[in-house]
């Protein structure tokens, strides 16, 4: 299993290398579609930690396609949709998902107490 997450990891790199260096592939549509629905996949996926498998795959699904639409919708709306544009903030909003999510699961955190 984490040799597939690593290769899904790596394939959706190389999409987003692909789309932001805007190099001519063939593969260069499909490895960044990956990372479109893989990156915030991985963030929802990662926030959903008590939910069965099959149910955040499911959530963890829905909810990168409508953060992608929602993206996509934005930048539309302001005009200012471009390629590169549309996989820095999807990279971005990803990111800040997970970094909150993490910063929630933080072990050392300190727990607030209900006595007073």
């Amino acid at each position: 299993m984490p040799l597939c997450a690593g290769a899904a990891v790596g394939v959706g790199a190389v999409g987003a290398v692909l789309a932001l260096a805007d190099l001519a592939s063939p593969l260069r549509a499909p490895f960044t579609l990956f990372f479109l629905l893989l990156a915030p996949a991985t963030a929802i996926g990662a926030a959903l930690g008590r939910l069965d498998p099959l149910g955040r795959a499911v959530v963890a699904g829905a909810g990168a396609l409508a953060a992608d639409l929602l993206v996509a919708e934005a930048m539309l709306a302001l005009h200012l949709w471009s390629v590169r544009g549309g996989v820095v903030a999807v990279a971005v909003l990803s990111a800040a998902a997970l970094l909150l999510t993490a910063l929630h699961r933080w072990p050392g955190r300190a727990r607030r107490s209900r006595t007073p």
